[in-house]
């Protein structure tokens, strides 16, 4: 994006205090110069399995391009997003690019993108203030919280009754698979 420089650093530096690290981030906060942070999902790269965050840095966020964001910064945690192309490789479908360029987009005020919300358990537009309670830890799944989970109308009394039978009912399917395990074993000498 025009007048950003975005770089990624792996997760420790969002929030780790040795070598001095704290306090670059926390003069880096303070000197308003992060723009978003973006939570990327593990198994992305094929020369780690770690997640890695990117993050977006510009020297004005008032440049008269965009939408003034002063003291504001973006958390995204995308962590949930991609799809799995093999046992240990996950790869961002188009429509995962998309979302995350586009919640940044809104946010930054481009012409044409929409409007931008606060998405639970996604993204959030933070203030400074809130980095500060946060001892200038940039982690943006303590920003964004949790996702709303939908009801699905089933009252809780009878869905705790309908999982408990389910569970006493796989708890003696699974006394029985372990009787019929040791038995085999012994039939073939190894019980016991």
């Amino acid at each position: 994006p025009t007048g950003m420089a975005g770089f990624v650093l792996a997760n420790g530096s969002m929030s780790s205090s040795q070598s001095g690290e704290g306090e670059i981030r926390k003069n880096i906060i303070e000197a308003d110069l992060v723009d978003c942070m973006v939570a990327m999902p593990g198994q992305l790269f094929y020369s780690t399995q770690i997640p890695v965050c990117l993050w977006f840095l510009t020297r004005n966020k008032n440049d008269g391009k965009f939408r003034k964001r002063l003291g504001e910064t973006l958390f995204i945690d995308a962590r949930k997003l991609g799809t799995m192309i093999d046992r240990v490789h996950r790869e961002l479908t188009d429509d995962d690019i998309q979302k995350i360029a586009g919640t940044y987009h809104a946010w930054r005020g481009d012409r044409g993108t929409g409007n931008y919300e606060d998405v639970p358990g996604f993204c959030k537009s933070a203030k400074i203030w809130e980095i500060r309670e946060h001892n200038h830890i940039l982690t943006p799944g303590r920003y964004v919280g949790a996702a709303e989970v939908e009801d699905d109308g089933e009252p809780f009394e009878e869905k705790m009754a309908r999982l408990t039978a389910e569970l006493r009912e796989q708890a003696a399917e699974s006394e029985k698979l372990d009787k019929l395990i040791w038995a085999n074993l012994e039939d073939i000498g190894y019980g016991g």
